[in-house]
C-alpha cells in the first residue's frame, strides 16, 4: 500500500483547472442530441406557438404568448450553453486508455472505505456525471482522491466529515477499440 495523498492544491483550494471540458464521446454525442433537438424540433414548435398568439391580440393577458417567450429565452439560454460546452470539449476515449493500471479520467473504480462499504464509480466529465448510476465528476472530491491511483493503493479523501482513507480495490476501462 502507498502513502495517502490528498485531493487539493496549494493552499486548500481544489484543483480542478480545465477539467470540466474533458468529455467521452458518447457523452459529446448526447450534447450534440441535445442541441440538435433544441434547434430543429423545439424552438421551431415554440416560435410557432408564440407567433400564433402574439396574433391573438392583447399579448399583457396571452398566456401562451408569455409562456411561449418565457420557454424561448429557457431554450435560447440552454442553446447558448450546450454550444460553448460542444466548442470547449476536450474528448477522451476511456477505450484508448494505455496506463490501465492506474485511474484516469473514465475508469471505472472499485473502492472500500473505512466503514467497509464497497463503492463502484465511473469518473467522467461534468456534463456527464449521473451519482445514480455511479457515475462521478471528474472534479468532484472522490475522483479528485483517486486519480493516479493503482490498485491497493490507499489514498486520502477529504469531505465535509474530515479526512477519510479509501482503498482501491480494482479498476477497469472500457475494451480497445
Amino acid at each position: 500500500m502507498t502513502a495517502g495523498r490528498s485531493s487539493t492544491a496549494k493552499g486548500g483550494k481544489p484543483a480542478t483547472g480545465g477539467l470540466s471540458c474533458y468529455i467521452t464521446p458518447a457523452g459529446i454525442a448526447a450534447m450534440r442530441t441535445e442541441l440538435n433537438a433544441l434547434l430543429r424540433d423545439e424552438r421551431p414548435r415554440i416560435v410557432e406557438i408564440v407567433s400564433w398568439a402574439a396574433g391573438n391580440g392583447d399579448r399583457s393577458e396571452n398566456g401562451d404568448y408569455q409562456y411561449g417567450k418565457r420557454r424561448l429565452r429557457e431554450i435560447d439560454r440552454r442553446i447558448r450553453f450546450l454550444t460553448k460546452r460542444i466548442d470547449n470539449a476536450i474528448i477522451v476515449d476511456p477505450a484508448a486508455q494505455q496506463q490501465r493500471d492506474r485511474v484516469f479520467f473514465g475508469a471505472t473504480v472499485t473502492y472500500v472505505d473505512e466503514r467497509d462499504a464497497e463503492r463502484t464509480v465511473t469518473i467522467l466529465g461534468v456534463d456527464e456525471a449521473d451519482m445514480t448510476a455511479g457515475q462521478i465528476s471528474l472534479v468532484s472530491p472522490v475522483a479528485r482522491a483517486l486519480m493516479r491511483a493503482a490498485v491497493g493503493d490507499e489514498v486520502r479523501l477529504t469531505t465535509p466529515r474530515g479526512d477519510e482513507m479509501i482503498e482501491v480495490l480494482g479498476i477497469s476501462y472500457p475494451p480497445l477499440p
